[in-house]
Formats: structure tokens, C-alpha cells, sequence
């Protein structure tokens, strides 16, 4: 049978998403838990890798076993035999044509900067951070040449192994309160390091180094070496998979991790703004 699951996980411990070697990642974390529970070797389909440092809110993965089991034992069977810092959210039973990856048709991004001129401290790992001012309107401008469909070669890494580097955009947001921003992007595919890179470049734009049209002719080059640097995988959180309602799949709140108020600006009033101030 095939099982589909919704796993959450903080990405600062790891490696990244994808099995290696000589480190620890999230994937082999996790086939280690389910083959304990399942009593068998299990490979487990990411709808979505992450590198190193980078967390997910809502992972989907399936895979195949033999082993007949309750949904509630690949759920808590797994969490007891996984790090604190992974739990499986959700189990499903899918048809052999579901696929993780190949079936999801977006993926939702967060990414939670603090702009200011120290860097945090009790924030560290799950805000990225930006030292100098940045302006919100400007940034804006430069992020909205991004929607579409384009040949995101610019923004891609130099080891990326995707067929094509053509990816279409749905959405993009920047929102800020107070020294926080936060960046939002929906995509039906994302490159590697594509995100991180989309960050980066209207953080440039904000920061002044560069006009709003800058992004266009960026996209336009297809040249990597004319781009931002990429930007940290701290703050960047794979938020959501969407899928078509006839794999039948649970929708579950988004759990934030807790993240401290800056200078107490947050107070009763405004702690329902989750992206300003997640907690679980």
C-alpha cells in the first residue's frame, strides 16, 4: 500500500532535507522511524527538498510498504522513535498514482526577516536577518517582476539538477510591522536555492543598491552571476503543498513556531497576526 504523510520539522539540526552520507538529514531520520514501525526498509518521496537550516511547516511524502498498519501507529509509532525536532502531523492511505512531488501542483513559502542593525539572539535560526534599513514600498515594486511564468536561471543554484529552469510564479507578498518583514511566495515549482535567491534580490532592491527594474533585467540576463547573493536559509519556512481535492489529503492549521516579540511592539491586540508573531 501506498501512505501519504504531513511531517513538520525545524531544519537547524539538519543537513537538509535529502539523505547523505556522511550527515544527518531529515529524510533518513525519518525512513529510519517508519522502518522501525513498519518492521521493513522504507524510502519515503518528498514533495519538496530543503536545504540545510531551512524548516517546513508542511511537508507531504509518501511511500510504499507491505506492512499493515494502523494510520494512528505510522503517526505516533513514528514520533516515538523520531528526534524532537521532526513530528508526523498526519497518515493517509493513497492510490499507487498519488506522487508526493509529481502530483502536488504548488508550494507556499514563508520567510520571517528582522531588519535591524544587531542580530538576534533568542531569534536566531528562525528569523533571518537584515542589517540595514529597508524600504517596503520599494520593495515591493522590485518583487512584483517576478510574477508569471520565467526562465529563473538567475535564480538558481549552480548545482541544481531540475529539468528546466522554467517556473511560474502565482504570488507574491512582502508585508512588514515594525522591524519585521515578511516574504510569501506560491509557486507551482521552485529551483534550487530559488527562494532563497527571490529574498535576496528585493532585499537588495530595498536596501537601495538597486532600482525595482533591476529584478526585470535580472530575470531577463538568466545570469546567476549578476544576482544577489543567496540569501540564509534561516526565517525560510516550506509553509504548504497543494494538492487536488481528490487525493482527499487533510488540510491542518499551520503550527508557527515560537517566535519572540522585538522590543515588546507586540501586545493582545495584534497576537492573532501570526506571521508577526507565531506561536503554536
Amino acid at each position: 500500500m501506498r501512505i501519504a504523510l504531513g511531517i513538520e520539522y525545524d531544519g537547524r539540526p539538519f543537513s537538509g532535507w535529502q539523505r547523505q552520507p556522511h550527515a544527518s538529514s531529515v529524510q533518513q531520520v525519518l525512513e529510519t522511524a517508519l522502518s522501525g514501525v513498519a518492521a521493513e526498509p522504507v524510502s519515503v518521496v518528498a514533495a519538496g527538498r530543503t536545504d540545510r537550516g531551512v524548516h517546513a511547516l508542511a511537508q507531504v511524502v509518501h511511500f510504499d510498504t507491505t506492512a499493515h498498519r494502523p494510520l494512528t501507529a505510522w503517526i505516533r509509532g513514528s514520533n516515538a522513535l523520531l528526534p524532537p525536532e521532526v513530528a508526523v502531523l498526519w497518515a493517509r492511505e493513497v492510490p499507487e498514482t498519488f506522487h508526493a512531488r509529481f502530483s502536488a501542483h504548488f508550494r507556499s513559502y514563508d520567510y520571517f526577516l528582522l531588519n535591524h542593525p544587531v542580530r538576534p539572539a533568542l531569534m536566531q535560526g528562525l528569523w533571518g536577518w537584515h542589517h540595514q534599513p529597508l524600504i517596503l514600498e520599494t520593495m515591493r515594486q522590485g518583487a512584483s517582476r517576478l510574477l508569471g511564468e520565467h526562465d529563473f536561471s538567475a535564480f538558481r543554484a549552480a548545482e541544481c539538477q531540475a529539468k528546466t529552469p522554467v517556473k511560474c510564479l502565482h504570488e507574491v507578498r512582502i508585508d512588514q510591522q515594525g522591524q519585521r518583514f515578511r516574504f510569501f511566495f506560491k509557486a507551482d515549482a521552485v529551483l534550487h536555492h530559488m527562494v532563497r535567491n527571490m529574498v535576496g534580490a528585493p532585499v537588495a532592491v530595498g536596501a537601495g543598491r538597486h532600482e525595482p527594474e533591476w529584478i526585470a533585467r535580472l530575470l531577463s540576463s538568466r545570469d546567476r552571476t549578476c544576482a544577489a547573493p543567496t540569501f540564509s536559509p534561516e526565517g525560510l519556512y516550506l509553509k504548504e503543498v497543494g494538492y487536488a481535492p481528490e487525493w482527499n489529503l487533510p488540510v491542518v492549521p499551520v503550527r508557527w513556531p515560537v517566535v519572540f516579540a522585538v522590543n515588546g511592539d507586540i501586545d493582545e491586540d495584534t497576537h492573532q497576526d501570526l506571521w508577526a508573531h507565531p506561536t503554536r
